[in-house]
C-alpha cells in the first residue's frame, strides 16, 4: 500500500509541475484532464501527508519519553503518543478506503426513472412522493433537476416519471437508490382502515456521453407529436413532444417537458444514451457476479431495498439492516444518513474482499 501511495505522491507532484507550465492553459482538454486528476489525488496526498506527520510525532514522543524524567511531562507525552497512535490507525483506514478502485461512473450526472408497481393508484401516489423526496434531496445539495417525462394520474400520483440530476458526484450518491421501494400505510381511499402494501421501482442510470454510446441513426425512428397533460402556452398546441424508438433493443423514450422540439429531442437522445449505456453496465455486472454481490444493492433492480412504514413512522433499509424513526424527514428529502450508511457498508464489504485476496 505504501509503495502505491509514494507513487501517487510522485504523480501528484508531476501534475502540479505540468499545471505550472505557461502553455498548459492553451490546451483545454489537457488542462481539464490534469485538473481532474489533481482533484482525485488531493485527498489521498493530504491524508498520506498527515499519516506520515503522525508517524513522525510517534517517533519523536517515544524519543522524548526515553530522555524525560519529569513525571508531569511524561504524562503529557504519553497522552500525545496515544492521540497520535489513534490518529494513525484512523488515517490508515481512511487511506485504504481512498485507494479502493473507483467506479468510473461516480462523477457522472444521473437519469432517474421511477415507476409505480403493485398497488394501483396508491403506488402511483407513492411514486410521486418519492419523486418529490429526491427533488428536495437534490435541491439541498444544489444539484439541478430536469424532468424528462411524467405520466400523471388525476389524483396527484405518477405512473412513471423520468428526470435528470446534474451535479458533482451525483451517481456516486444516487446509485444506492436503485431497487424496489415498498410503502406500508392506510390509503386515503381505504374506508376500513386496513394497512396496504404497495411498491415502486427506482432505476438510477449514469448519464452517457456520445463517446460512451454510439447510436446509429438508421436504428432510430423519430416521431413528433403534441404534448399531453398539463402544460403552459405552446406546449400542448405545437408538435413539440418527441418519441424515439430504438429498433435493436425495442427501447422507446419520450420527452415532452420543453416547448421546443429540438430541446425535447436532445433530452430524448440523452435518455436513450443513458438506457443503452445502462444495459452495457448491467452486462458487465452480470459478467462479474461475485463482485456484484459484494456491492450494497447497486446492481439488482428487482431487489427490495427499503420499506417506508407510515403507521410506525419508520424507514428500514433491508440491505444494511438500518431502521430510522424519522419518516417525515426522510420523505422531505433527508436521506443522507441512509446513503452514508450504504456507502460505509459498501466500502467495508470491498475492504473485506481485498483482505481475503
Amino acid at each position: 500500500m505504501f509503495d502505491k501511495l509514494d507513487d501517487l505522491v510522485r504523480r501528484f507532484e508531476e501534475i502540479m509541475n505540468e499545471l505550472n507550465e505557461p502553455d498548459v492553459a492553451n490546451n483545454q482538454e489537457r488542462f481539464r484532464r490534469l485538473m481532474k486528476e489533481q482533484s482525485n489525488l488531493t485527498p489521498i496526498v493530504e491524508a498520506y501527508g498527515e499519516y506520515k506527520k503522525c508517524g513522525q510525532d510517534i517517533t519523536d514522543s517515544l524519543a522524548m519519553l526515553e530522555e524525560e524524567n519529569d513525571e508531569e511531562m511524561r504524562e503529557m507525552l504519553k497522552e500525545e503518543l496515544a492521540d497520535a497512535k489513534k490518529r494513525v490507525a484512523e488515517l490508515e483506514q481512511k487511506l485504504k478506503i481512498l485507494l479502493l478502485p473507483k467506479d468510473p461512473n461516480d462523477d457522472k450526472n444521473v437519469v432517474v426513472e421511477i415507476r409505480a408497481g403493485a398497488g394501483g393508484d396508491e403506488a402511483a401516489l407513492f411514486a410521486a412522493e418519492i419523486y418529490r423526496m429526491y427533488v428536495h434531496f437534490a435541491e439541498g445539495r444544489r444539484w439541478k433537476i430536469e424532468t424528462v417525462e411524467a405520466e400523471e394520474i388525476g389524483i396527484g400520483g405518477m405512473k412513471s416519471v423520468t428526470f435528470m440530476i446534474t451535479g458533482t458526484g451525483a451517481y456516486s450518491v444516487m446509485k444506492y437508490e436503485s431497487g424496489v421501494h415498498r410503502v406500508q400505510r392506510v390509503p386515503e381511499t381505504e374506508s376500513g382502515g386496513r394497512i396496504h402494501t404497495s411498491t415502486i421501482t427506482v432505476a438510477v442510470m449514469p448519464e452517457a456521453e456520445e463517446v460512451d454510446v454510439q447510436i446509429d441513426e438508421k436504428d432510430i425512428r423519430i416521431d413528433v407529436m403534441r404534448a399531453s397533460g398539463n402544460g403552459g402556452q405552446c406546449v400542448n398546441t405545437t408538435d413539440s413532444a418527441v418519441r424515439l424508438t430504438h429498433y435493436p433493443t425495442g427501447i422507446v423514450v419520450y420527452s415532452q417537458t420543453e416547448k421546443s422540439q429540438l430541446q425535447n429531442k436532445a433530452k430524448a437522445y440523452a435518455l436513450l444514451r443513458a438506457k443503452l449505456y445502462d444495459i452495457e453496465c448491467q452486462k458487465a455486472h452480470d459478467a462479474e457476479a461475485e463482485a456484484r454481490r459484494s456491492q450494497i444493492g447497486t446492481g439488482d433492480r428487482s431487489e427490495k431495498i427499503r420499506t417506508y412504514n407510515f403507521p410506525q413512522g419508520r424507514v428500514t433499509d433491508h440491505r444494511i439492516n438500518l431502521t430510522l424513526y424519522k419518516l417525515d424527514k426522510v420523505m422531505n428529502g433527508d436521506i443522507q444518513e441512509i446513503i452514508d450508511a450504504c456507502i460505509a457498508a459498501d466500502q467495508a464489504a470491498k475492504l473485506a474482499k481485498m483482505s481475503e485476496n
